[in-house]
């Protein structure tokens, strides 16, 4: 039987058995934070957000575009890695992202994808998608909130910088 790596004690604290990797503890503080979103009844700072996407994506070696569904009370229904690329781009299929959304029955969607370059500055491409996802979305009643870049050094939200 495996003990677990992470063991989190009656007053919501963790500790460590035995030797564990960096990419063990990121991925694990990405599911605590996930699980801290989740939790929460609606989902209203960016930052949280943006926190929880660094640790989720920044330490991906490829591009990896992935979308948080959200309810009509911006309560987390799920995170999901909805596609895989290259170093340098991620092929996004809108017809894809209006499925899952249908599937979640998601009522509003934040994007992310990571830069793994480390420069979070959003391309052309990234703002073109942006559109291209919020019109497809659009006709199903499904609002985009934001679309965050994310690197190790720091994060864009598209939605601040008024592009949304």
């Amino acid at each position: 039987m495996d003990i677990p790596t992470f063991v989190k004690n009656e007053q919501g604290l963790y500790h460590v058995q035995g030797c564990v990797k960096p990419e063990e503890i990121v991925s694990t503080a990405a599911t605590i934070l996930l699980d801290e979103l989740t939790g929460r009844e609606s989902l209203t700072a960016p930052t949280d957000v943006a926190q929880f996407l660094q640790m989720a994506l920044a330490q991906e070696k490829n591009e990896v575009f992935s979308a948080i569904f959200l309810n009509n009370k911006h309560k987390v229904l799920g995170f999901e890695t909805l596609f895989n690329g290259t170093i340098d781009s991620s092929a996004v299929y809108p017809r894809v992202v209006v499925q899952r959304a249908l599937d979640c029955n998601a009522a509003a969607i934040i994007f992310a994808h990571n830069h793994p370059s480390g420069c979070s500055e959003p391309s052309t491409a990234d703002r073109q998608i942006t559109k291209r996802l919020k019109d497809a979305l659009a006709l199903i009643d499904v609002r985009v909130l934001d679309h965050f870049v994310v690197s190790r050094s720091g994060y864009v939200s598209l939605a601040e910088r008024g592009w949304l």
